[in-house]
């Protein structure tokens, strides 16, 4: 099969929210917090337009099957760097899993990051996603710190 990573363009945006969907639909296992019915997570025109982001797509035979974000943030003043890239909206179709377009979406927004002299690099994974965990390692990340919440509704 032969995959072609490109820049998402406006055109794109119906595929892709589709894929939002797709996301959603992915996380609610992990995460009770997020509202029942129908619900967005991004601006996807928002984040093709913004110089401070890109969206990337993975396409095979013009059909997108896969997608993701980079987008620029500034960070915590005590910290060592000013910004980080901040990774989002990784998504691969079904029918594509397991055929390292994770791994070209990631390349391409590291090389995206790595072009405004951004180098530290985030993103957010459920802790009981352990497919999503093990792919983002495989990509060099590491974990660095965990979220916890607690809802005092469901002890009292």
């Amino acid at each position: 099969m032969h995959y072609i990573a490109r820049k998402a363009i406006l055109k794109d945006v119906p595929a892709l929210l589709d894929f939002e969907q797709g996301v959603i639909e992915a996380e609610r296992p992990f995460d009770p917090t997020i509202k029942e019915g129908p619900i967005t997570y991004y601006n996807i025109s928002d984040l093709i337009n913004n110089e401070e982001s890109e969206v990337f797509v993975v396409e095979q035979d013009q059909l997108i099957v896969a997608s993701g974000y980079a987008k620029i943030k500034g960070d915590r003043h005590y910290l060592k760097h000013d910004k980080i890239g901040y990774l989002g909206f990784m998504f691969v179709h079904k029918a594509h899993r397991g055929q390292g377009l994770n791994q070209l979406i990631i390349n391409e927004l590291l090389k995206w990051c790595k072009e405004r002299k951004v180098y530290e690099m985030r993103l957010d994974v459920y802790d009981e996603n352990l497919a999503a965990i093990k792919a983002y390692e495989k990509a060099g990340f590491k974990k660095h710190m965990i979220n916890m919440r607690f809802n005092i509704n469901d002890s009292f």
